[in-house]
């Protein structure tokens, strides 16, 4: 059974920082590109970070470069998303995304809510 299970959301004040995390299984994790996406109140889902399959290249939203990091351990089979200087526009439910080299396999998490508490 494929599963992807986020981790590590809350509340948090302006410029706070948050750890999200993301365990996968039921499927070989190392060959699949991992995506964050998030959907606050009233918008659509956006693409926030991705890494490839092995870790060589991320990509961020413009709204969140240089403040997040999306990392991936293998070994784990777990990928990351290290949120600082956090803003009040950050709150949304934040999603794991699994999607294989051809795309004909995509997997999404029941996500993870994080929210300003100010």
């Amino acid at each position: 059974q494929v599963q992807l299970v986020e981790s590590g959301g809350g509340l948090v004040q302006p410029g706070g920082s948050l750890r999200l995390s993301c365990a996968a299984s039921g499927f070989t994790f190392s060959p699949y590109a991992m995506r964050w996406y998030r959907q606050a109140p009233g918008k659509e889902r956006e693409l926030v970070a991705s890494i490839a399959r092995f870790g060589s290249s991320t990509n961020y939203a413009d709204s969140v470069q240089g403040r997040f990091t999306i990392s991936r351990d293998n070994a784990k089979d777990t990928v990351y998303l290290q949120m600082n200087s956090l803003k009040p526009e950050d709150t949304a439910v934040y999603y794991c995304n699994a999607r294989s080299v051809k795309g004909d396999y995509v997997y999404w998490g029941q996500g993870t809510q994080v929210t300003d508490s100010s």
